[in-house]
C-alpha cells in the first residue's frame, strides 16, 4: 500500500482515443514514478481491462483495454490511489471514407523550418518562453544546419500559392517535437527526424490545434496533407532513452549502459556503439549473413537517433496507435514512412495491415532507398517477389531518380547512355504489383537539387515532363518551380534553403510574380501550366503506358486512354534532332495534328518534327 501511495501519473499515451475502430484494443502507456506496480481499475460501460504489462522500468505501465461497444465520453481510471480522467471521442467518419493520395495527385514536399514563418514563434516573448521550455537551440538563418524559424502558420498563410502552382498534396518533413539541443558543431534537428514526443507538434512549428487548422484549410482548398513519420528511430532526448521501459525497447542499447545518468549523452567515443551499415540489400538478400542483416536493421542510424525495436510487440502497438491517432485527430491523407527497410519487416507489415484494414483507401509511401527496381518492387504490397507481404501500398522509385541524375549529364546514344537509362528502368515495371503506386521524384531533401549549382532549365523541363506524364505518383521538391538549386558538398542544409519571401524581412518574394525574376517566372508558368493540365487528366491517371527505345537520341513515352493520347517527346542530345513520324504510326494512326501542352501550339503529325537541342514536347491528341 505504501508503494501505491507514492504513485504519481504524469502522462498517458495516447492523450485520448476514439471509439468505433475495427480493432477495439487500446494500449495505454502510463508514465510516472513507481507506476509499474500500481493496481488499475475502471468503471465505464463496455470498457474492460484485457491485460496489464508491467515492464522493467518502475516508471511505466502498459494497460490494454477492450473498447468494443464503448461510447464516447470521459472515463475515470484509478491507478494506485490516483484518479485520472481519460477522454474517448467520436470519430468524424468511418475509416473507409478517408481517401489517400493517388497517382492523380502531385505531391509537393517541403521542410516546415525552411518554407515560411509567421513570425509568431520567433518574436522575442514567444522565443524566450520556448527557450525556457526546450533544450538549447538557436534560430539563425545564416547557418545552414541551425533552425531558421519556419512554422505551420507560415505554411497556412501560403496555401493559395500551392493552388496557383497546381500541386494537389503537401508532404511536410516531420512536424513532431524534436527537443534535441544544438550541438557544438552547429547542427540541430531542424529537419524533424529525431522525435522526442510522438503526440506533440514541435512548439517551434506551432500546436496540435494549428496543425489541424492547417489541414482543414488545406482540405477546403483541395489540398491533401501527407505526414512524415519515423518508426525506425526516435530522438536521443525522448524520455524512453534515459529510462528504458524495457530492456528490449531499443536495439543494441548496450553501449549506453553504465553511463552516468547525470551526464547521460550520445557521445559514442570509447563505447561499443554500432551504427547501421546503411546497406539495405541484406534485408532482401536470400544469401544474407546474420551479421550483415543485424548491422542494417539493428544498428543505429546515428548516435543521436536510438534504434527502436519493432520486434517488441508493445513498441509496435505504440507506434501503430500513434499513426491512427494522427489520422483521426488531424485528418491527414497519407503517410510517408522514413527509412522503411531499416525497421523490422514483420513489425512494419503488421502496422500496414492494421492501417489497411481500418483505412482501405488510405495510402502510405515507404522510403526504400535502393536504386534497383527489383529491390523496390519486393517491398510493395502483394509482391510476388517477397515471401512475406509488406502490405505497403506505395514505394519510392529511387531507380528513376538515379538514372535521371546520370542521364541529365549525358548524350543519349544508341545503347545505354542518356535517356536510355530511363527507358531501361521502366522496362522492369513488370516487377511491380502496381506501377501506379510507385512514387517518382527528381530530387528531395536528402539529395542534391536537380539543378545542382547551375540553372539548366532544358534538362529540368525534360525531367519534369517525364515525371508528370509517366505511370507514377509524382513528387516535387519545394522551390524547383523557381529554380532553387544547391548541393550537399558542404552540408545538407544547402539543399534545404529558405523559400524566398517566406520569412519576415525577406527582400525577395517568390510567392508572387512581381517578386520573381524573368527566368523564375518562366519556369513557374511552364510548370504550373502542366500541373493544371495534369489535374484530373484521365489519360495520365488511367492511361496505358507505352515507351519507345530512344531513336536518333529521342525518347518517346505515350499514355493512351480510349481514343485520347498524350505523347512526351524528349530530345536527349545537345544537337538538333528529327522525330520521324512514320516510326510512331501505331500512336498517331489517322490523327493529323496535336497540341503541344508546353507551348499551346498546334503541331502537324503529317510530317517529321524538328526538335531543338534538349527540347521537350508534350503532345495531346
Amino acid at each position: 500500500m505504501s508503494a501505491a501511495a507514492k504513485v504519481k501519473v504524469t502522462r498517458i499515451d495516447p492523450t485520448d482515443w476514439y471509439v468505433g475502430l475495427k480493432n477495439p484494443t487500446l494500449q495505454l502507456m502510463v508514465y510516472g514514478p513507481n507506476v509499474r506496480d500500481a493496481e488499475v481499475s475502471l468503471d465505464y460501460p463496455n470498457v474492460q481491462i484485457d491485460s496489464i504489462a508491467r515492464l522493467d522500468s518502475p516508471n511505466y505501465l502498459l494497460v490494454y483495454l477492450n473498447l468494443k461497444g464503448a461510447k464516447a465520453g470521459e472515463m475515470t481510471l484509478k491507478i494506485g490511489k490516483q484518479k485520472v480522467k481519460y477522454l474517448l471521442k467520436e470519430r468524424e467518419m468511418s475509416g473507409d471514407k478517408r481517401m489517400g493520395f493517388t497517382n492523380a495527385d502531385v505531391l509537393y514536399m517541403l521542410m516546415p523550418d525552411r518554407f515560411a514563418s509567421s513570425g509568431k514563434y520567433t518574436e522575442p516573448k514567444a522565443a524566450k518562453k520556448l527557450s525556457a521550455e526546450l533544450n538549447n537551440y538557436v534560430v539563425d538563418r545564416k547557418q545552414p544546419s541551425l533552425r531558421h524559424g519556419g512554422d505551420l502558420e507560415g505554411i497556412r498563410q501560403h496555401l493559395d500559392y500551392f493552388n496557383e502552382l497546381g500541386v494537389t498534396a503537401l508532404w511536410f518533413t516531420p512536424v513532431l517535437e524534436n527537443n534535441s539541443p544544438d550541438n557544438e558543431a552547429g547542427y540541430s534537428t531542424y529537419h524533424g527526424y529525431a522525435t522526442t514526443d510522438y503526440y506533440r507538434v514541435d512548439p517551434r512549428f506551432g500546436t496540435n490545434r494549428e496543425y489541424r487548422q492547417l489541414a482543414d484549410e488545406a482540405h477546403a482548398k483541395g489540398l491533401k496533407i501527407v505526414m512524415d513519420m519515423i518508426f525506425n528511430h526516435c530522438g536521443f532526448e525522448h524520455p524512453w532513452v534515459k529510462d528504458r521501459p524495457s530492456k528490449d525497447w531499443f536495439n543494441l542499447y548496450e553501449w549506453l549502459e553504465g553511463k552516468d545518468k547525470a551526464h547521460f549523452n550520445s557521445d559514442p567515443r570509447g563505447t561499443k556503439f554500432q551504427q547501421t551499415s546503411y546497406k539495405l540489400t541484406p534485408v532482401k538478400d536470400p544469401y544474407a549473413s546474420d551479421v550483415d542483416l543485424k548491422e542494417t536493421v539493428d544498428g543505429w542510424f546515428v548516435p543521436t537517433m536510438p534504434d527502436l525495436n519493432q520486434r517488441n510487440p508493445h513498441v509496435m502497438t505504440y507506434l501503430i496507435q500513434n499513426s491512427i491517432w494522427w489520422i483521426e485527430t488531424v485528418g491527414i491523407d497519407g503517410i510517408r514512412m522514413d527509412t522503411y527497410p531499416y525497421a523490422d519487416a514483420k513489425g512494419m507489415a503488421r502496422w500496414m495491415k492494421t492501417l489497411d484494414e481500418e483505412y482501405p483507401n488510405f495510402n502510405v509511401v515507404g522510403e526504400t532507398w535502393v536504386t534497383e527496381p527489383a529491390y523496390t518492387a519486393a517491398w510493395q504490397k502483394d509482391s510476388k517477389l517477397s515471401k512475406e507481404n509488406s502490405y505497403l501500398k506505395t514505394v519510392m522509385d529511387f531507380s528513376f531518380f538515379d538514372k535521371l541524375s546520370q542521364a541529365k549529364n549525358e548524350e543519349t546514344d544508341p545503347w545505354w547512355n542518356g535517356l536510355n537509362r530511363l527507358y531501361n528502368s521502366f522496362v522492369y515495371d513488370y516487377l511491380y504489383e502496381n506501377p501506379n503506386n510507385v512514387m517518382a521524384f527528381i530530387d528531395n531533401h536528402d539529395t542534391d537539387r536537380f539543378l545542382g549549382n547551375g540553372k539548366d532549365t532544358l534538362a529540368l523541363k525534360q525531367a519534369l515532363a517525364l515525371l508528370l506524364t509517366v505511370k507514377r505518383i509524382p513528387q516535387l521538391y519545394y522551390g524547383t518551380e523557381i529554380l532553387m538549386n544547391g548541393t550537399k558538398e558542404v552540408t545538407d542544409g544547402n539543399v534545404r534553403k529558405d523559400f524566398p519571401g517566406g520569412f519576415p524581412g525577406d527582400k525577395k518574394n517568390c510567392f508572387t510574380a512581381e517578386g520573381r525574376t524573368k527566368a523564375e517566372n518562366a519556369m513557374f508558368r511552364w510548370l504550373s501550366n502542366i500541373l493544371h493540365w495534369r489535374n484530373g487528366n484521365e489519360t495520365i491517371i488511367r492511361g496505358m503506358m507505352k515507351q519507345f527505345i530512344p531513336y536518333n537520341g529521342i525518347y518517346v513515352v505515350a499514355r493512351s486512354w480510349h481514343r485520347n493520347n498524350v505523347v512526351t517527346i524528349l530530345n536527349g542530345t545537345s544537337k538538333p534532332a528529327t522525330l520521324e513520324i512514320a516510326r510512331y504510326a501505331e500512336l498517331i494512326e489517322n490523327q493529323t495534328e496535336a497540341v503541344d501542352i508546353t507551348t499551346g501550339r498546334t503541331v502537324s503529325l503529317q510530317k517529321d518534327i524538328k526538335l531543338r537541342p534538349r527540347q521537350t514536347m508534350i503532345l495531346e491528341f
